[in-house]
């Protein structure tokens, strides 16, 4: 069980799956539910020795019962420390191939409307959390190499109404993924992925009526978690760095971001149509 050399083509990427020869575990972190649990599953089908991780502890050992996974352990990503120890906990079964940065709050508000706590609880857990999670992840895989895959999102690309610390949180962890995979070996994968609004209890906590809950929702349909997972393990043993998902919603995402004034006509047309689209979402 773990990473080998066996190598697979999937949608023109090279991906790499364990073998028997050269066991390597898996670290999923926020894996009790939502997109980490979707990624711990397909890593345990994978033959990953799989730690999933969580605040919620009995969730996480709830959860790794119910995959197969290795281990379900407790973990704070706030604390630089907790995540040694989740390390340990996945190294106690095989060296590190994989780590995930999954967890992550989703609080909604404008700058000026946004709760302080709030403020504070995004920048250390979206982009502090991943810091440290991705320092010890480069330290672990040292020379033998590994991936590093950091959920971010399609907000980290442009300006997002309504969510702004939030995407500063997520366009930070961007930030960090390109500079770290200059900064480490060749054979140390990095990767941001940046999906496009997914139909999590995160998305569904935003405000109803709120402007970034309607513009998270203006794509159209949410993305699935299965979606989502499916793209992240996609990645392993790649060179991609950062992929947004859907490709289209990126390529305009980034357009307004280098031309914000167009997005300031716009947003009152995607407003109403993420609006209709949460309405439609709600309906029994």
């Amino acid at each position: 069980m773990a990473l080998g050399a066996r190598h697979r083509l999937d949608r023109g990427m090279t991906t790499l799956t364990p073998s028997a020869s050269s066991p390597r575990s898996a670290v999923v972190t926020g894996g009790a539910g939502g997109i980490g649990r979707a990624i711990a599953t397909r890593l345990v089908a994978r033959g990953y020795a799989v730690v999933v991780s969580d605040i919620d502890e009995a969730a996480a050992r709830r959860t790794a019962q119910e995959l197969g996974a290795a281990a379900g352990v407790g973990h704070d990503v706030r604390d630089p420390e907790d995540h040694r120890r989740v390390l340990a906990a996945a190294t106690a079964h095989a060296p590190l191939g994989v780590w995930v940065n999954n967890a992550g709050l989703g609080h909604d508000g404008t700058l000026a409307s946004i709760d302080e706590g709030h403020v504070r609880a995004l920048v250390e857990v979206n982009l502090l959390g991943v810091a440290w999670g991705s320092r010890v992840a480069v330290e672990a895989f040292g020379s033998g190499g590994g991936d590093l895959i950091n959920i971010a999102s399609l907000s980290a690309l442009g300006p997002v109404p309504g969510l702004s610390v939030y995407a500063a949180t997520k366009a930070a962890v961007v930030s960090l993924t390109t500079s770290l995979d200059t900064e480490t070996p060749r054979s140390l994968h990095v990767h941001a992925l940046c999906p496009d609004g997914v139909d999590t209890p995160l998305v569904a906590g935003m405000a109803a009526d709120g402007q970034g809950r309607a513009l998270v929702s203006s794509g159209g349909r949410l993305l699935t978690t299965d979606e989502v997972a499916d793209a992240a393990v996609a990645l392993i043993g790649t060179r991609r760095v950062v992929r947004t998902l859907p490709a289209w919603r990126g390529v305009m995402m980034r357009a307004t971001d280098l031309a914000p004034s167009v997005l300031m006509r716009l947003e009152p047309l995607m407003r109403r149509q993420g609006t209709r689209a949460v309405r439609r979402h709600q309906r029994p």
